[in-house]
């Protein structure tokens, strides 16, 4: 197959990811390219009867959305696209002024599985969303981004420690508290700098969850800009082309075979374990109630759940020039292949092989190609958002992904096509056939 240039989708996705540092800024993101496409926001308070159209819920890092234009009967099946918002990073204590030797550093956890060297002597920012105190007793959430060389984790220098190169040399709770600025550490500086990026007084903060970001911008590499580079590939790559797809299915004509939604939870890279997660109840609500709004029964929600199907895209490895041993030697992706279809014979993944013809099916109408992809038995494999809906909503799914190198690094790599065929593919996949 003559590969299909997707550049300009890669182009915006570089937009997206630079506006979305955050679980929370790429929740927004998402949103504002949806209401732009005529979808509008439905908040659990209000009143969903009779609504039709393009609609979407917000909660914290997480975003439901879904199309039934007017007149879509009540036990229409889903089609799914489940994603996740969030990335391994440095997150911010509750208390965070420390320091050390002089110098004044910032508290930090570890969040998800992060390769800490990958942190290390990079310029890094702040982003994340603040709670302020609002009228009458009520908290007011509102985002934060600091693209600004504030932080950096520093190194210690070779001189100091010869064996750095034998293994990493880090003590993942005592040395990576990153450094910005010189003087004892003085309580409550981050909070007042925080608070001015916010326009707000500090006073006003009751609560954060704020965490550290690579300010260098999302790029091209290789002799011919194959390559894309950036922080939070995985999964913000999903996550856009799940967006554009659901964007596209909203313009289709006439009356849908499927309802096409979008799933981007938060907290995958942690368990999924949170009411924004996707162990949560929260797209199980959200499309059920949608069922009733409509007019449904308890039936035609059982009808709508059997008829359903779910697309789970989450980040996959390409094989791996200088440890190709790590792979399964038959199953060895590359970038700009098309996405993988991953599989796991003790479930791991949900994919069986009706998953792969439903899937490998879209690929087709939308001229892509795709990759087989199956870990090496002699390691375990990761999970997905993929094995927990299936299991809580009892609904057959496919666990795919875009194949990429350095996977939760602060710098990751991919095809600078791949994005591109993920999208008109989950765009054929949403389609009515």
């Amino acid at each position: 197959m003559t590969p299909v240039p997707h550049r300009s989708h890669t182009d915006d996705l570089l937009s997206f990811i630079r506006a979305s540092p955050s679980p929370y800024h790429a929740v927004a993101s998402a949103a504002q390219r949806l209401e732009k496409a005529g979808f509008r926001e439905l908040r659990g308070t209000d009143d969903w009867t009779g609504t039709t159209g393009g609609s979407f819920v917000v909660r914290g890092g997480a975003l439901i959305a879904w199309y039934a234009p007017e007149g879509t009967p009540s036990h229409t099946p889903f089609r799914i696209i489940g994603t996740h918002t969030d990335s391994p990073n440095l997150r911010i204590k509750p208390s965070p002024d420390t320091g050390s030797a002089g110098w004044r550093q910032i508290a930090v956890e570890i969040y998800g599985g992060v390769p800490l060297n990958t942190w290390l002597d990079r310029d890094l920012g702040i982003s994340g969303r603040l709670a302020l105190r609002g009228p009458g007793g009520r908290t007011d959430s509102r985002l934060v981004q600091i693209d600004e060389p504030l932080l950096r984790v520093p190194q210690l220098a070779i001189h100091l420690d010869r064996s750095v190169n034998d293994g990493l040399a880090l003590d993942r709770q005592r040395h990576i508290a990153p450094v910005w600025s010189l003087g004892v550490a003085e309580e409550g500086a981050l909070l007042r700098r925080v608070a001015a990026a916010a326009e707000a007084e500090p006073d006003e903060v009751l609560g954060w969850d704020l965490m550290l970001h690579d300010i260098q911008p999302p790029g091209y590499l290789g002799a011919e800009r194959e390559f894309l580079v950036s922080s939070r590939l995985d999964n913000l790559v999903s996550v856009h082309a799940g967006v554009t797809a659901l964007a596209g299915a909203a313009t289709a004509a006439g009356e849908p075979a499927y309802i096409p939604v979008l799933a981007a939870f938060d907290h995958e890279e942690v368990g999924s374990g949170s009411d924004t997660g996707a162990q949560s109840p929260l797209l199980e609500r959200v499309l059920s109630r949608s069922v009733t709004a409509r007019g449904g029964s308890q039936e035609d929600w059982s009808r709508a759940l059997a008829g359903a199907f779910c697309v789970s895209a989450d980040m996959a490895h390409a094989v791996h020039p200088n440890y190709a041993e790590r792979h399964d030697p038959d199953h060895r992706p590359l970038p700009n292949g098309g996405p993988t279809i991953k599989v796991n014979a003790n479930q791991r993944y949900a994919t069986d092989s009706t998953g792969i013809a439903m899937f490998a099916s879209a690929c087709e109408r939308a001229g892509a190609p795709w990759q087989p992809f199956v870990s090496n038995n002699a390691m375990p494999c990761g999970t997905s958002i993929g094995p927990l809906t299936a299991a809580r909503l009892g609904v057959q799914t496919v666990d795919v992904g875009v194949p990429g190198l350095s996977m939760h690094s602060a710098r990751e790599l991919c095809g600078a096509d791949d994005p591109g065929y993920l999208a008109a593919i989950l765009g054929a996949f949403v389609a009515s056939d």
